[in-house]
């Protein structure tokens, strides 16, 4: 059961705490670079190296514009280790400091390359019980794959932290109040990108806007109307949210899945949450808390925090 720090149930307290103040020291990671079909690549960091043992793998999916430097990446990795899990985290396209080779970058219902990466690992650790994370969109990707696969993924166990499960409620919220600032600073990125890919390609044959239209892109929907919709061959952004939320796909998920989330999320509201209309599996489990913020859950004292969503995590998979 979360409780949250004395002094930080705020819920911007609990978003920013971690990533303004937590001090860890970078663990040693081993780079995979795993080449897809299409002729992209992702770079997978494992932690410390690749296992030699049978011991479980757990793989990471992080957040929006997220990465290995992720406080809750690194937290979660040294957390497993200690519970006797090996760990890697799978960057999203574009997202380990390299820039990927097409013109698509990855979106939040993008599940092929996931899919193909946990093949990878099922192929070349058949002895090694796997399990997977996802971390706000990579929660939404890890549900959706769940959802799509069923009975056939190699996977035992999944966990999906603050996943933004119904996409559209998501973009309209984190255009409001406070939470705009958490859009400026997710857009900046998400342009920061795209605007290189001009330099790499012509994009103008892909996309319908110059290089000084993506600069004066305001919010995340319309990044997505302009961009990830048409390059990943959506109509709209509201074709993008309707097929990529990952809400749909709970009632067809059969290995235990654990789902955590806080009302208090700033990135969304209760509405993403599913109800009993929705027919959620039976192998899915909600933990819902009145606080903990996105991808936040600090417990303990205000000078000696601590990372509860680490330990729930970990203790989920040795359940299991």
């Amino acid at each position: 059961m979360f409780k949250p720090t004395i002094g930080l149930r705020n819920r911007h307290l609990q978003t920013l705490f971690a990533p303004l103040f937590r001090k860890q020291s970078v663990p040693s990671v081993k780079v995979e670079r795993f080449e897809l079909n299409d002729g992209d690549f992702l770079e997978s960091f494992w932690y410390q190296n690749q296992p030699i043992d049978n011991r479980p793998i757990v793989t990471l999916f992080h957040g929006l514009a997220g990465s290995f430097n992720s406080p809750y990446i690194q937290g979660v990795m040294r957390a497993l280790e200690k519970k006797g899990f090996a760990s890697v985290l799978m960057h999203f396209r574009g997202c380990s400091g390299k820039e990927n080779l097409l013109p698509r970058a990855y979106h939040s219902g993008d599940t092929a390359d996931a899919k193909a990466w946990i093949a990878h690992l099922a192929k070349n650790y058949p002895n090694n019980p796997l399990y997977a994370i996802g971390y706000s969109i990579g929660g939404n990707v890890l549900l959706k794959l769940l959802g799509e696969e069923g009975k056939n993924t190699p996977l035992k166990a999944g966990v999906s932290v603050s996943a933004p499960m119904q996409l559209d409620i998501s973009a309209k919220v984190i255009n409001q109040g406070f939470a705009k600032i958490y859009q400026w600073h997710l857009l900046k990125a998400l342009k920061i990108t795209l605007l290189q890919k001009y330099d790499q390609f012509e994009m103008a044959s892909h996309l319908n806007i110059d290089k000084k239209a993506v600069k004066k892109i305001k919010t995340i929907k319309e990044f997505d109307e302009k961009y990830t919709a048409p390059i990943n061959g959506f109509a709209s952004a509201q074709e993008y949210y309707n097929r990529s939320s990952a809400k749909q796909y709970l009632k067809d998920i059969k290995i235990p899945t654990l789902i955590i989330h806080a009302l208090d999320d700033p990135f969304m509201n209760h509405k993403i949450l599913p109800t009993k209309e929705d027919n959620v599996s039976n192998s899915v489990e909600l933990e819902v808390y009145e606080h903990g913020g996105h991808v936040g859950f600090v417990g303990g004292g205000l000078f000696k925090p601590e990372y509860w969503l680490e330990e729930r995590i970990a203790n989920y998979f040795v359940d299991r």
